[in-house]
């Protein structure tokens, strides 16, 4: 819109200078009516098409001829007209697309201009060293202006990819923030509060199996209360992104130790924990007490065992956890459609940790690593 403002203001001045330039020459003769007539064309083809030209197919089919037929005819009937060419060309370069075009444009301005001159000063020589030199710069012009606006245009289709990739990298790093906060959401569930539900499903059992015998079922039943706070306050940490429960009091060792307690208190089977552990950082202890927490869930609900080994180590630039047991083992090897291992080794990958199970009928071994910074 600015742009078009300046042309309106070109094409008026230019009127008003060819204006007076006629009427200046007339002095003595004939009134210019015809140059004067000429103007007048121009103006109203400027502002009923020539405003409309540029991305106007039709309105630019019926401008630039008119445009140009009327150059001519203006210095034929006075060579001073010429001077409209100073608009004409750069107008034209703007308004029709291609360079191509452009210079086509150009000649069929300067032939019909040359021959207006030869018309209205009778030289030929004239008209063609004037139109020649005025071709030349216009061409030269209009090349460099284009060349200026296809770099623009690139640049502009450059910036509207970078920001198309800009809102695709966006999505794509919001997606995979989802994925990964849901993953984590997933691991954080399943060892702890899906745990401590399994805890509470087995000690119902138990409860149920001794009051159908006659006995006092309280010390299970106490179990079960403590299974299901200890449930809530888990939900309540995760809830509020907080550090586990387990760590809350204590570092890793004391939590090694009361999880080895609650087990054995739970299950009857006998747990040995062993923390031999320097001071290492928060969130080690976390992937520490996670894995430590599903080992042993693996090997309530699926080994059968009657003791189990809990160590737990650390030396220059690593840390551990390993779980033994006396159960009836597995095939690492074969697929599981669990959750446990997989999600275990996701998030030791998460830290660059490993995971290592070996197993047999004797009994089955996991050990988990990870580096870590004192």
């Amino acid at each position: 819109m600015k742009a078009q403002r300046w042309w309106h203001v070109a094409m008026l001045g230019v009127a008003a200078v060819l204006t007076a330039l006629v009427i200046v020459n007339a002095q003595g003769g004939p009134f210019p009516v015809g140059a004067l007539a000429t103007i007048a064309v121009i103006l109203v083809s400027w502002f009923t098409f020539g405003r409309h030209a540029e991305g106007n197919r039709s309105a630019r089919l019926v401008f630039v001829p008119l445009l140009i037929i009327a150059s001519g005819v203006g210095t034929a009937f006075d060579p001073s007209f010429a001077t409209i060419q100073c608009v004409v060309f750069p107008l034209l370069w703007s308004t029709i697309e291609g360079r191509t075009k452009g210079i086509l444009a150009s000649i069929a301005v300067a032939v019909a201009v040359g021959i207006g001159t030869w018309v209205s000063t009778d030289s030929v020589v004239q008209a063609l060293a004037i139109q020649g030199a005025s071709l030349a710069l216009s061409i030269g012009l209009g090349i460099w202006i284009t060349g200026i606006a296809d770099q623009s245009h690139e640049r502009q289709r450059l910036l509207d990819e970078l920001r198309a990739a800009q809102e695709k990298l966006s999505v794509l790093d919001r997606d995979a923030g989802m994925t990964s906060e849901r993953e984590r959401l997933a691991r954080e569930i399943h060892d702890t509060i899906a745990q401590d539900l399994t805890g509470i499903v087995m000690l119902s059992q138990r409860a149920q199996r001794e009051l159908a015998t006659g006995g006092a079922a309280n010390e299970t039943l106490g179990l079960l209360e403590e299974s299901a706070r200890t449930a809530l306050a888990e939900t309540r940490a995760l809830v509020a992104s907080s550090a586990p429960v387990a760590l809350a009091s204590g570092g890793i060792a004391d939590a090694l130790r009361r999880l080895g307690e609650r087990f054995e208190r739970e299950t009857g089977v006998t747990v040995a924990v062993r923390a031999d552990l320097g001071a290492i950082d928060r969130d080690s202890e976390v992937v520490l007490l996670r894995c430590a927490q599903e080992g042993l869930a693996n090997v309530r609900k699926h080994a059968n065992a009657s003791s189990v080994q809990l160590d737990a180590w650390s030396n220059a630039g690593a840390v551990g956890v390993r779980i033994a047991d006396d159960g009836d083992g597995f095939d690492p090897e074969a697929a599981g459609d669990g959750f446990g291992l997989a999600g275990m080794r996701d998030r030791l990958a998460l830290v660059g940790g490993t995971l290592d199970v070996s197993s047999s009928p004797a009994g089955t071994v996991l050990t988990a690593t990870l580096p870590v910074t004192a």
